[in-house]
């Protein structure tokens, strides 16, 4: 079985996988069944800090996918805290088209973690996968202080 934490958070439960020593998914609302280690919780600890306002960049191994979808989640993960980029910032940086970021946006398994919430549209916010959808999204962007850049 794999390792697997859940912890409450400010958008309910939130629940970690990891696989090979790297933390592989983050899923809103779903307790996890299988038995912790110290990575999973090393990133709830990570997690709990960033949302009391206490941390901005996590410091955990985590998995990424392969290819394309891979080479975005390492672009979000250079956006520093409180700032956002749009899809066709990320496609001319990538050199592939603003739709296949957008699809490989919504395929990260590791929100917050890795932070697709500060991806928006050319003319709005975008998508967000998560329960809540735009308002989760626009809650994450408000606590890191990206507010402002919504308007």
């Amino acid at each position: 079985m794999k390792p697997e934490w859940s912890f409450d958070s400010p958008f309910g439960m939130l629940s970690l996988s990891e696989e090979h020593g790297r933390i592989a998914r983050l899923r809103w609302g779903q307790t996890a069944e299988g038995e912790s280690s110290a990575i999973l919780r090393e990133a709830a600890a990570q997690l709990q800090d960033y949302f009391a306002g206490r941390r901005q960049v996590f410091n955990l191994p985590l998995a990424f996918l392969p290819g394309l979808a891979g080479e975005v989640q390492r672009a979000m993960l250079a956006i520093p805290f409180g700032e956002t980029r749009t899809y066709g910032d990320l496609s001319k940086a990538l050199g592939a088209p603003a739709q296949a970021i957008g699809q490989a946006c919504g395929s990260n398994p590791i929100p917050i973690l890795i932070p697709c919430h500060r991806i928006l549209g050319a003319n709005g916010l975008g998508g967000f996968s998560a329960p809540g959808g735009i308002e989760t999204k626009v809650a994450l962007l408000k606590h890191e202080g990206a507010a402002s850049l919504l308007i």
